[in-house]
Order: structure tokens, then C-alpha cells, then sequence
């Protein structure tokens, strides 16, 4: 099997290795959601289409429903990764011994995504036995930086890597660059203080949206392209980084 970082949207932000390992690929195994309009699979379907030469197929699994405000979360999203795991295991077992399956992963695998975890939850349940290796990806996070034209940190300073629900306590502990994922809520809202912000939603996309300024100033401008993005596609995949002003 190879699991194979894709990046954030983009059809050629593939590295040379990416490319290599897609071509290894007999049949690619692609999760559906159900939400009306799935741009990520045609994403996936158009990069098969640029770079795969040679013959394969495409093998569509339903993702399972996900409760997305459990009373607990950590239960839930491993009672999630269950199911998947069970849906892909299902695929894997009808393909041939001789056939190479390949995990298409959105940005970068080491970062908020669950294929590796699925995968080692498939081994560990010891009905299939196969090797894999990672192939990595261009991450949501290097994008926002390039698109903004970036570093992002100040020199010499530590940069923290955070979802939506861990941000406040991180903002508590002190962090004063920080890179948020996973916030539907925009929890930067309830940040107090004086913050900068870049941020860019669906990048790599035709759809990419990039606003930046302090946060005070330009935080209507992002909730009104974030609500307009999730309305024309049903879904919304946005990061940013908060840069803690100086005082004085």
C-alpha cells in the first residue's frame, strides 16, 4: 500500500516522489462524503488523470457519519476511525494479491489526518497483513505561508501548530505565533488583545480566498467569504495564522 500526501487542493502540488508512487498504484481508495457536492473526490479523480499513465481504477467508500459536537470527542472520533477502518478494510480485502492500493491524503499525512491511524487500525485487527510506506505532501500550512508570502514566525521565535477547540488554552499559555486548523467555530473571534492574521480558505483551489490584517479589523471580511465559500460548495477548509501583536 502506498499512502500518498496530495496536497491542499491543486491538482499539480504533487512532489516528484508523489508522482512516482502514483504510478505504483493499482487501485486507489477514495472516501465519499455525503454532503451534495464532493469537489475533493473530483480533485483526487483529476490528479489521477494528470499524472497516473498507466491503467487503475478508483474505489469509492462512503465515509461513516461523525457526531461534529460529541459530549466526548476523543471516544467519538476513535469510534469514527473504527468505521473507516472497517470500510476500507472492506475494499482491500477484494483486491488481488498482486495489486497495490493507494490512500490519497489531502495536504500532508502527518498533520490532523486519520489515514495512517486507519491503516495501523486495519493491521491490528489481523484479517489483512501487507506492508506501507508515506509518501509526504505539500501541507495546507506551507501553502498559507507561500501564499501570503511568509515566514511564520518572528526570529527566533517557536511556532505553534493548533486546532480551533485547543486555541484558547494555547493562547492562556502563552503562544504568540500560532497556525490554526480544524475551526469551524472561527474561534479566533473570542481572542482578546491585539492580533494579526493571515488567513486563506480552500487553497490550491480555483476557489482560494486569502485575507490578512490586524484581526479586529478584517475579521468580518473572513466570516463573510468563509459563509459565502461553505454556501456555493457545502464545505469550507480554512487555516490561518495569529501572530500576537507587541505591546507598547
Amino acid at each position: 500500500m502506498r499512502v500518498i500526501g496530495i496536497g491542499p487542493g491543486g491538482p499539480d502540488q504533487l512532489t516528484v516522489e508523489a508522482v512516482a508512487a502514483l504510478n505504483e498504484v493499482d487501485v486507489f481508495v477514495v472516501p465519499v462524503k455525503d454532503r451534495g457536492v464532493d469537489d475533493l473526490v473530483a480533485v483526487r479523480e483529476e490528479i489521477c488523470r494528470r499524472h497516473v499513465t498507466g491503467a487503475h481504477r478508483i474505489v469509492e467508500v462512503p465515509d461513516p457519519p461523525r457526531d461534529r459536537s460529541p459530549a466526548d470527542y476523543e471516544a467519538t472520533v476513535s469510534a469514527w476511525h473504527e468505521a473507516r477502518a472497517v470500510a476500507v478494510e472492506t475494499v482491500l480485502a477484494g483486491l488481488g494479491a498482486d495489486q497495490v492500493a493507494g490512500l490519497l491524503v489531502w495536504g500532508d499525512p502527518s498533520l490532523y489526518d486519520s489515514h495512517l491511524r486507519i491503516v495501523e487500525r486495519i493491521l491490528a485487527r489481523g484479517v489483512l497483513s501487507f506492508p506501507y510506506d508515506v509518501v509526504p505532501g505539500v501541507s495546507s500550512v506551507q501553502l498559507l505561508a507561500a501564499r501570503h508570502r511568509i515566514v511564520l514566525h518572528r526570529v527566533g521565535e517557536p511556532v505553534t501548530i493548533t486546532t480551533g477547540r485547543r486555541l484558547l488554552g494555547t493562547v492562556e499559555g502563552g503562544a504568540d505565533n500560532l497556525v490554526v486548523m480544524l475551526d469551524g467555530d472561527l474561534t479566533c473571534r473570542r481572542l482578546s488583545g491585539d492580533w494579526e492574521v493571515w488567513w486563506g480558505a480552500n487553497l490550491g483551489t480555483a476557489a482560494e480566498v486569502l485575507v490578512h490584517g490586524p484581526l479586529r479589523d478584517v475579521l468580518p471580511r473572513i466570516e463573510e467569504l468563509r459563509a459565502r465559500a461553505k454556501a456555493e460548495r457545502g464545505w469550507v477548509m480554512d487555516t490561518y495564522l495569529l501572530r500576537r501583536c507587541p505591546s507598547g
